[in-house]
C-alpha cells in the first residue's frame, strides 16, 4: 500500500479524455491508502460539535443532519442546542404544532426543513415507538429523509457502513481522485460509484472515514481557498498533482439572496414567527412593498404548508400537519 505522501494520482490510468480532463469518476488505483490519514488527520483536528458527543443520540444526529443542509455550523449550532433542551425526544416534537417547529427554526433558512423534521417526528412516534430506526431501509422510508440523511443518520448515529455523499465530500472526492475542482451540480451515478469502491470494508473505519473526509471538505479542501499545505493526503491529490486545473464544466451554481422571493418569504415567515396569534394581511402588506412578489411569496408558503390561512384574511403557522411536505 503507498503511502500517504506517495506523489501518484488516486485516478486509474486511462481516466482522462482527449482533453486531458477527467471525463468521469473512474475507480481509484489504491483507495485505501487515502483512509488512514485522513482519519488520523480527524482524530486530531475534528471539532467538537454538540451531535458527535455521545449525549447526542440518533435524534440529536438527526436533528443536526436536517440543520446543517445548506447551513454553516455557525449559524445551527445556538438553534440545534435550544432544540434539542426544548425536543430531547421525536415524541416531544411530535406532540407539538408543525407551526412551533417552523417558529423555533428562526432565522437557519429553507423553513420547509423544519416541517420535514416534524414530519419525521410524527412518523418515528407512531412507527417507532419513539426510537430513531436503525435500518437504513426505514430511514429512508420516514417523510423528508432522502438518500444523504438516511446514510448520515445510520453512519453516523449507528456505525454502519455507507457512502455518506454531501457536498464538502463530493469535493474532496472530486480533486483528490478524478482531479478536478468541483464536483458536478447534482450527484450523479459516477460519483455513488467512486463513494462506493473508496468506503472502507470494515463498520466501524466507514463510520469513521464517512466523518473524516467530511471534516476535509469543510476545514481544508474547501470550495473556494483549499489549504492543501495542511491536507494529510496532498501527495496523493490528483487535482494538485495536475498543477490545480482550474473548473471548466457548468458554471456553479450561485445563491443569491436580496431581492428574491426567498427574502420575501423570510420577511412574511419573521412576522409570523414573532406573533402570538393570527396575523392580519394588513400587517404582511406592510413586509414588502412590491405586491406583487409579496402576494406570491405568501401563496408560496401557504402552499408549503409552512403558513396556514384564515377566515378573514388573516394568517398564522401551521396548527395541523400538511399532507406531506414537498421535496
Amino acid at each position: 500500500m503507498p503511502s500517504a505522501m506517495t506523489a501518484s494520482p488516486i485516478t486509474s490510468p486511462g481516466s482522462r479524455g482527449s482533453s486531458g480532463s477527467p471525463e468521469s469518476p473512474e475507480s481509484p488505483a489504491v483507495p485505501h491508502a487515502l483512509h488512514s490519514p485522513v482519519i488520523a488527520w480527524f482524530d486530531e483536528h475534528a471539532r467538537d460539535l454538540p451531535w458527535r458527543r455521545p449525549e447526542a443520540g440518533p435524534w440529536g444526529v438527526m436533528v443536526s443532519e436536517f440543520m446543517l443542509q445548506q447551513t454553516p455550523v455557525s449559524r445551527v449550532l445556538p438553534v440545534y442546542e435550544q432544540w434539542l433542551a426544548r425536543w430531547p425526544r421525536p415524541a416531544d416534537l411530535a406532540a407539538e404544532a408543525p407551526g412551533e417547529a417552523v417558529r423555533a427554526w428562526g432565522r437557519l433558512g429553507y423553513p420547509r426543513r423544519a416541517l420535514r423534521l416534524h414530519g419525521a417526528a410524527v412518523a418515528i412516534t407512531e412507527r417507532h415507538g419513539g426510537d430513531v430506526p436503525r435500518e437504513h431501509a426505514q430511514l429512508l422510508a420516514l417523510p423528508g429523509i432522502g438518500e444523504y440523511t438516511a446514510a448520515a443518520v445510520a453512519s453516523f448515529a449507528y456505525g454502519q457502513r455507507h457512502p455518506v455523499l454531501d457536498t464538502n465530500v463530493r469535493r474532496v472526492f472530486a480533486r483528490t481522485a478524478t482531479g478536478v475542482e468541483y464536483p458536478p451540480n447534482a450527484t450523479t451515478a459516477a460519483e455513488r460509484r467512486l463513494a462506493r469502491e473508496l468506503l472502507p470494508a470494515d463498520e466501524d473505519t466507514a463510520a469513521r472515514w464517512a466523518a473524516a473526509s467530511m471534516e476535509l471538505g469543510a476545514l481544508v479542501c474547501t470550495a473556494k481557498n483549499p489549504d492543501c499545505a495542511r491536507c494529510p493526503v496532498a501527495g496523493l491529490c490528483a487535482w494538485r498533482l495536475a498543477g490545480k486545473p482550474p473548473h471548466d464544466g457548468p458554471p456553479r451554481r450561485g445563491q443569491t439572496y436580496a431581492g428574491t422571493d426567498r427574502q420575501v418569504r423570510g420577511r412574511l415567515l419573521a412576522v409570523l414567527r414573532e406573533a402570538v396569534g393570527p396575523v392580519p394581511q394588513a400587517v404582511l402588506d406592510t413586509v414588502w412593498e412590491e405586491p406583487v412578489q409579496r402576494a406570491r411569496a405568501l401563496d408560496g408558503l401557504v402552499s408549503d404548508g409552512l403558513v396556514e390561512p384564515l377566515e378573514g384574511g388573516a394568517y398564522r403557522l401551521p396548527q395541523t400537519s400538511p399532507p406531506g411536505p414537498r421535496s
